[in-house]
């Protein structure tokens, strides 16, 4: 099922170095509407129920422990082909091969601090949009 809407979530390197404005312009211009946002701060309990899926993977304790060391933004956006276009718009996870004018490009630091997340699946989109927002939260 394709949906319009996919979640994103800034990520504690990205906020702590206040990119939140700047990265947030780049998802509005490109087309997207924020239907939720939330500034919040995971416990390593909870960041470990959101990264639940990479519990086998080598790097699963320290993702959950980088998640947890600071606030973090999360928001569900909505455009037609939200998933696919917004993928596109923060690529590749390593900063060192995205292209060009994409989120990561401009504000990542590194593989594990690079700035945001986003939905790789219209499914996961709805379950992480689930995870930090109620529905009446969503606009």
């Amino acid at each position: 099922m394709i949906t319009n809407r996919t979640f994103t979530m800034i990520k504690p390197d990205a906020v702590s170095d206040r990119h939140i404005g700047g990265i947030t312009q780049m998802i509005e211009a490109a087309g997207f509407r924020i239907v939720a946002s939330k500034l919040t701060k995971l416990s390593e309990e909870r960041a470990g129920q959101f990264y639940e899926v990479h519990a086998a993977r080598p790097f699963y304790n320290d993702l959950k422990t980088y998640m947890s060391s600071g606030a973090i933004v999360a928001m569900i956006l909505e455009k037609d082909n939200a998933v696919a276009d917004f993928r596109k718009l923060i690529g590749a996870t390593n900063p060192a091969n995205a292209e060009d004018g994409t989120i990561r490009k401009k504000y990542a630091k590194s593989l594990e601090a690079n700035a945001i997340h986003g939905s790789d699946s219209d499914e996961n989109a709805a379950i992480e949009s689930n995870f930090f927002f109620s529905r009446t939260e969503q606009f």
